[in-house]
């Protein structure tokens, strides 16, 4: 996702397509420029970062209800503050990372109230259930996201969350449709058709998505960007010591596990991951670009959504074998004759030239004026 630093005048999707070739053409010139001063680097000092992300949770002891708590921003400035004192005590030695958990977890609590408590939990079960799941609560009536389950209330507000919320939303043509497979038992309905889900609504012209087919029966249909977004994990982030340990540590960690997530809306999913609806919920692919119509407007035929699994590996070590990358990868050919006439062997190439068949999404329109090869923002 990278840094939120940006800050100026979002464009919205209409006015952002007209400069992504540009914004590609930039994006591979900063990553050329990185790579000729890296790529003889050596004995770089392993640097780690971890970020926990959390719930906060308010609870209700009188209704038995357990919210989710909106006001976060209101105490993020006081939070920074007492991180940046944190950090001012040395702590180089990977033993202090346990430690430094439990500090962070006492500074957010210490600005909680007694009813609220922050929690390591993947995604929040009751998110888009009827009802008020939030505090405080707001109606799902948005213009952004147009959820028939979620308000925009509840959307980050840097500016970036809002324009990426939207702009998927119109370079798709439509809303996200995110759908988990409904757990089964001797209970469960055959088929299962959410009785949650408006059919009345007329907000928008978007509404009438779900009861058009966007809502599969057997189930659990969500139509927004925060359904994955909102989901918790741990993040690491390492320095490796050169570019052939850190392509190597790029295959390795593709291999990551998670299995936390089984409630959906309120309802238990057959699944417990919350992979699919994170990629589901950013998928901003055409309907030429998912194989639903010929090729016409867009350029490529592109097999998953922007946020997915890799498509290939990309290590030099000799136990990467041509045979592990089996898939069709899907490349712009340009963007990677331009690398390999600039040094990038194939197998790099081709994985920078397979990530920038997308769209940029959020093109702040100041940043436009800085166009050398020194800003990474087009490459973000």
């Amino acid at each position: 996702m990278g840094l939120l630093t940006s800050t100026g005048t979002p464009l919205k999707w209409e006015q952002a397509k007209q400069y992504a070739n540009e914004v590609r053409t930039l994006g591979i010139n900063y990553f050329l420029s990185v790579y000729k001063k890296l790529k003889e680097k050596e004995n770089s000092c392993l640097k780690w970062g971890d970020e926990v992300e959390y719930l906060v949770i308010t609870y209700d002891d009188e209704t038995k209800n357990a919210k989710l708590l909106l006001n976060i921003q209101e105490i993020m400035d006081e939070l920074r503050k007492e991180e940046e004192e944190a950090m001012k005590i040395p702590n180089s030695d990977l033993l202090q990372i346990e430690p430094n958990m439990k500090l962070r977890r006492e500074i957010v609590s210490k600005f909680l109230k007694p009813n609220e408590v922050a929690i390591t939990l993947t995604s929040f079960p009751r998110l888009g259930c009827p009802g008020q799941f939030l505090e405080p609560h707001y109606e799902p009536t948005g213009p952004i996201a147009r959820s028939l389950f979620v308000p925009d209330e509840i959307i980050n507000p840097h500016a970036r969350f809002q324009y990426l919320t939207s702009n998927i939303r119109e370079r798709r043509g439509s809303k996200v449709a995110i759908n988990v497979p409904i757990f089964r038992d001797k209970c469960t309905p055959d088929p299962f058709i959410d009785p949650t889900i408006s059919k009345d609504r007329n907000l928008f012209p978007e509404d009438k998505e779900a009861a058009e087919g966007a809502a599969l029966p057997n189930h659990i249909y969500m139509d927004s960007m925060v359904f994955g977004m909102g989901c918790c994990c741990l993040q690491i982030t390492f320095q490796a010591c050169n570019i052939e340990e850190a392509r190597r540590l790029y295959d390795h960690l593709a291999l990551a596990l998670t299995a936390a997530a089984p409630i959906w809306r309120g309802y238990l999913s057959d699944i417990d991951c919350r992979w699919n609806v994170i990629a589901g919920s950013v998928d901003d692919r055409t309907k030429e670009e998912r194989g639903l119509e010929p090729l016409k407007n867009d350029r490529f035929v592109i097999n998953k959504s922007r946020y997915d699994s890799i498509d290939c590996y990309i290590s030099t070590d000799k136990t990467l074998k041509p045979e592990y990358n089996d898939l069709d990868l899907v490349y712009d050919r340009d963007i990677c004759k331009k690398l390999m006439d600039n040094g990038i062997d194939e197998l790099l190439a081709r994985h920078i030239s397979h990530l920038f068949i997308r769209d940029p999404l959020v093109i702040f329109k100041e940043r436009m004026d800085h166009n050398d090869d020194e800003d990474h923002d087009h490459f973000e």
